[in-house]
């Protein structure tokens, strides 16, 4: 699970720093927007080419590890 993880990343230089996916321009809060509007995770891949499923289960990780306040993860900045 801690693979996942290494996909969301932290660069002050792309999305103002907010948590990204693979250091793109899509930021974790973007693809749990479309989870919770209801798109599925099949939609979003049709949808997103560049997005891979892994994606989406390390956003999903993120969330809740932010949530669960007793086991916040820091990620390093990516370079």
């Amino acid at each position: 699970m801690e693979d996942l993880l290494k996909r969301i990343t932290i660069n002050p230089m792309v999305s103002r720093g907010k948590p990204t996916i693979r250091n793109m321009r899509f930021t974790v809060a973007q693809m749990l927007e479309l989870l919770a509007s209801g798109m599925t995770e099949e939609e979003i891949l049709q949808d997103y080419a560049y997005i891979e499923k892994a994606d989406i289960q390390a956003c999903l990780l993120y969330a809740s590890r932010m949530a669960n306040a007793g086991s916040i993860t820091v990620f390093p900045t990516a370079a």
